[in-house]
């Protein structure tokens, strides 16, 4: 299985960026998935982008911050993304929409990954990638589902908070209320759970009720969660079931489980919670580095603001000593501008003479 994530999206287009005419003047995506792509081409290229939608009907392109309506009778090259090709529907369908266009100028049609090496339908593509294949951004819901085991809390549900899984009233209520996450339109082939067997009318409700399409549900049978956290049999339980059914793959929410199930089968393991495809123990070993080395910049940086921090705190203490020495100095100098004799220094003979004879009366009728 060839997997892209969005990071490897963003090198690829970038690498493949030359593909691009010069001449273009408009990036059109094609909903949902090529949307993504046109905006980092756009971005690349300092290109006002819309979806097909907005284009066939006339609305607003943008520029960052900047709305631009976009003026068609000046634009004559139009480029049309999707991310992925393979049979051709998605370009096929937007092609037949742009003819009712009647637009003048010329289109490019493009992606940016190609499950053959020639394409008719396409003027250029990034990068070839065959099938089988998926991405970040469609695993969730791909025909994966119908060769995958799944999980459930995490995957298709959000995960219960420590006060509702108390493996009591609040866990039924959970369980029969619970907010859905991603519901796959394809039928899943398995459904395994650590929920213990006895919640089994409550799971079946719930999916009943969202419309969750599976082949089968295999719980975990054990009298209590007491029991199956003293047993740490959570990733071990899905393992052993994964191991031995023919499914492909497994969608499971929790990376430290994830990795157990892996190691456990030797079968690729999707994690929900950080879109990681193992496959490879090097996957794990790759994420795991990332996730040090991403840890370790944080932590230098917060360690040099830290740092910063002390030298400003010593700093602004020392400005505080400054200043105070400075009023000081300033109280000193105002009082030696203001003492008579600096005064008396600075007068004329005249205003001398008057000055003195000012101070004698002034001591003379101090004595009297």
């Amino acid at each position: 299985m060839n997997y892209k994530s969005y990071s490897n999206l963003s090198i690829d287009i970038l690498n493949g960026i030359h593909k691009v005419p010069v001449s273009i003047q408009l990036v059109v995506g094609i909903p949902r998935s090529g949307m993504v792509p046109a905006y980092m081409i756009g971005a690349q290229l300092n290109l006002p982008v819309i979806s097909l939608d907005e284009y066939l009907s006339g609305n607003y392109g943008s520029i960052g911050e900047r709305l631009t309506r976009i003026d068609l009778k000046s634009i004559t090259e139009i480029l049309v993304v999707d991310d992925s090709i393979y049979s051709g529907k998605a370009i096929t369908k937007a092609k037949d929409r742009l003819n009712e266009k009647n637009f003048k100028g010329q289109y490019y049609f493009c992606a940016i990954y190609s499950a053959t090496k020639n394409n008719l339908l396409l003027d250029f593509y990034f990068n070839y990638l065959p099938q089988p294949r998926v991405f970040q951004w469609n695993y969730k819901n791909h025909f994966i589902a119908t060769k995958s085991c799944y999980d459930i809390d995490g995957v298709l549900c959000v995960d219960p908070t420590d006060n509702e899984n108390d493996d009591g009233a609040n866990y039924r209520q959970f369980i029969s209320s619970t907010k859905p996450l991603f519901i796959p339109n394809y039928k899943i082939s398995c459904l395994v759970t650590s929920r213990l067997e006895k919640y089994r009318p409550e799971t079946e409700s719930w999916l009943y009720k969202h419309d969750v399409n599976y082949e089968e549900l295999i719980m975990l049978d054990l009298p209590s969660a007491k029991k199956r956290r003293e047993l740490k049999i959570h990733a071990k339980f899905k393992a052993e079931v994964f191991s031995n059914r023919s499914e492909e793959y497994f969608v499971e929410s929790n990376w430290e489980q994830a990795k157990v199930i892996f190691k456990l089968t030797n079968k690729p393991v999707f994690c929900v919670q950080n879109d990681v495809f193992i496959k490879t123990y090097t996957d794990i070993v790759y994420y795991e580095n990332a996730k040090k080395y991403s840890n370790r910049f944080l932590n230098d940086v917060f360690s040099d603001v830290s740092e910063l921090g002390s030298k400003f705190q010593q700093l602004k203490m020392n400005f505080d000593d400054l200043e105070i020495k400075n009023q000081t100095l300033q109280y000193k100098i105002k009082k030696i501008e203001t003492n008579k004799w600096i005064l008396f220094s600075k007068l004329n003979f005249k205003q001398k003479f008057f000055f003195i004879i000012d101070l004698g009366l002034h001591k003379i009728k101090k004595f009297t």
